[in-house]
């Protein structure tokens, strides 16, 4: 049986986003790790329910590639399931009344989701579904 064990993501400021993923989505991150040669510094989230863990990454020589948002391609968001509609309406509410970008507002997709769509501080796409 093969499981996704975690995903990586190199970000600008690793304290800022590891603060926005434990406060809003409940996270927890283990001890800090930071190579002093390369200057690699990371947090590896998780979450008390079973599931892949986020590994935040940061490097200062690795800087963000400007690219037309407009057209997503590759990786194009992470989705949290959330467990119900309440909670997915309670989540998107919090974070817009924090100043949180709402992209998409909660709503049942064609396919059946319940979801609504935010952007964490460097502009990664959040799907909150149940």
């Amino acid at each position: 049986m093969i499981k996704i064990e975690h995903i990586a993501l190199y970000v600008q400021d690793l304290e800022r986003m590891r603060s926005f993923y434990e406060t809003y989505f409940g996270l927890t991150s283990g001890t800090k790790y930071h190579n002093k040669k390369t200057l690699f510094s990371s947090y590896f989230l998780r979450s008390e329910m079973e599931g892949a863990r986020i590994e935040l990454m940061h490097r200062p020589d690795v800087k963000r590639l400007a690219v037309d948002r407009s057209e997503p391609f590759g990786f194009t968001h992470c989705a949290f399931a959330l467990g119900s509609k309440y909670a997915v309406d309670t989540l998107t509410e919090r974070l817009r009344a924090d100043g949180w970008v709402v992209l998409s507002e909660a709503r049942t997709t064609g396919d059946g989701y319940y979801e609504s769509v935010i952007e964490d501080p460097e502009g990664n796409r959040i799907e909150l579904t149940v």
